[in-house]
């Protein structure tokens, strides 16, 4: 069956001579019949038969399959072919399994040989936002905004590594103890990150941020509760009459989901931009041309940053440019290009509140050499950038648009801010969930009469205090 997909069997080696059996042992007295196992023993025990037999038959896989032919097999084709050998074998280990163990064992067979192993099931789990996988036995996943340990394991070290290799040699990448970390993308566009030992003591660390198919719209947004409709509506004629914006917020707080809506309020007759370390953004405008940063090659050449990215950007008549994350040296050309004709330029940093996020353009502008005196930096700062938009994660899981802040100037060497919205807390309840609203600060918009001129003229309610 399948035969075009087996390597050929080798010449067949003479029989060795019988050998006269060994005499049988006395027969001795029966034992005490042992104490029955506890039920969750038995269930340990089954599932670490299962995971010796699965590791024997990925064995006989790769040494039965002809790997360069199954590149062009169909899914069926190979499913089919992995059933036959895997009965075949479990026929010779005289294994019985019941149907669904049949079954999920061919399909952890078809992971391993064509997918990511264990994390391939984690991978197609729509609920689960990211897959940390510390040592080749523990394996965490962000489900609603909360840490989970699930059952999935890896048999050993060697798995694991051979799964990274797999990951990473896809795309053109190595990992090894002289290079012990990388980052990557998988085939699905999820965010890859590894680190192996030696520098992983006690084995290798990964961690996938996984790529959301279905980009959420900001009706999404506010029908989950991350802001109101009031803070949409302000939000959209931001964007629209081309402020400058920075999302700000801490890992996992939802700055890239939060980038994607706010860029939905873009003109579609505008020419975007995009520039990213890790390819994450989904626009739906028609015009829109996407740059990936590149890390060194095993040379330690070829490298292409989100600097030399940013400054060809520049040549190439963008309307907006919209930096995934700000993180480095780039901070002083990406201030300069929203300084120079291209406002309504986006991007995020990682700062806990507004004031931080200003402080943290400070220090990369100062981190990239550059030579300013602080009033200069603030002052290149407060006319560069005129909105900052807070996402956090609550202690619940939860992620709110915890703050909307306008920046409005200088006064003296201090930029001048002004908060328009803001996330109240008010209380825990018993199971731990936050109690709070969207409230307005009463403050009027720096940018009303700017919003106006474009057509967006927001009603003075908007900006009343209030209960979300």
């Amino acid at each position: 069956m399948f035969a075009k997909f087996r390597k050929p069997e080798p010449a067949a080696s003479p029989r060795p001579a019988p050998q006269p059996a060994a005499p049988k042992p006395a027969l001795a007295r029966p034992a005490a019949k042992p104490a029955e196992p506890a039920p969750q023993d038995k269930e340990r025990k089954r599932k670490e038969r299962l995971a010796e037999i699965k590791l024997e038959l990925h064995k006989v896989l790769l040494d039965t399959l002809n790997l360069a032919a199954l590149e062009k097999a169909s899914e069926a084709e190979l499913r089919q072919e992995i059933q036959a050998i895997a009965g075949e074998k479990l026929d010779e280990m005289g294994v019985v399994l019941n149907r669904e163990e049949r079954l999920q064992l061919n399909q952890d067979l078809y992971d391993e040989v064509r997918g990511l192993g264990p994390l391939e099931a984690l991978l197609k789990d729509d609920s689960v936002n990211d897959i940390l996988v510390n040592g080749p036995h523990q394996i965490f996943v962000e489900r609603a905004g909360k840490l989970q340990l699930t059952d999935i394991t890896f048999k050993d070290e060697r798995h694991l590594l051979r799964i990274i290799d797999k990951i990473v040699s896809a795309v053109g990448r190595r990992v090894d103890e002289s290079n012990p970390y990388v980052d990557a993308r998988l085939a699905d566009g999820s965010r890859f990150n590894a680190m192996v030992p030696p520098i992983a003591v006690d084995g290798s660390l990964v961690s996938i941020r996984k790529f959301k198919k279905d980009k959420l719209s900001v009706d999404d947004l506010v029908r989950f509760g991350a802001f109101t409709e009031e803070m949409a509506a302000y939000l959209q004629a931001a964007v629209a009459t081309r402020l400058n914006v920075i999302v700000s917020g801490g890992t996992g707080s939802g700055k890239t989901t939060t980038l994607n809506a706010l860029s939905s309020f873009i003109d579609n007759n505008e020419r975007i931009l995009t520039i990213e370390d890790t390819a994450e953004l989904q626009l739906q405008q028609t015009h829109v041309g996407r740059m990936e940063s590149r890390p060194p090659n095993v040379e330690g050449k070829g490298a292409v940053s989100q600097r030399d990215c940013l400054r060809n950007a520049l040549r190439m008549r963008p309307d907006r440019i919209i930096v995934g994350e700000t993180r480095g040296e780039e901070v002083i050309d990406m201030l300069q290009a929203m300084n120079t004709g291209h406002d309504g330029s986006m991007t995020t940093i990682h700062a806990n509140s507004a004031r931080d996020a200003v402080s943290r353009l400070e220090n990369m502008i100062a981190m990239a050499g550059i030579e300013m005196p602080i009033k200069a930096v603030r002052s290149q700062i407060a006319s560069a950038v005129n909105l900052i938009v807070q996402a956090s994660r609550l202690q619940d899981g939860s992620r709110r648009m915890t703050s909307i802040t306008e920046i409005t100037g200088m006064e003296g060497e201090v930029i001048s801010m002004q908060e328009i919205f803001r996330y109240q807390r008010v209380g825990l309840t018993p199971d731990n969930k936050i109690i709070g609203h969207f409230t307005a600060t009463g403050v009027r918009s720096h940018y009303s009469e700017r919003f106006r001129l474009w057509g967006y003229d927001l009603p003075a309610s908007i900006f009343e205090p209030f209960a979300g």
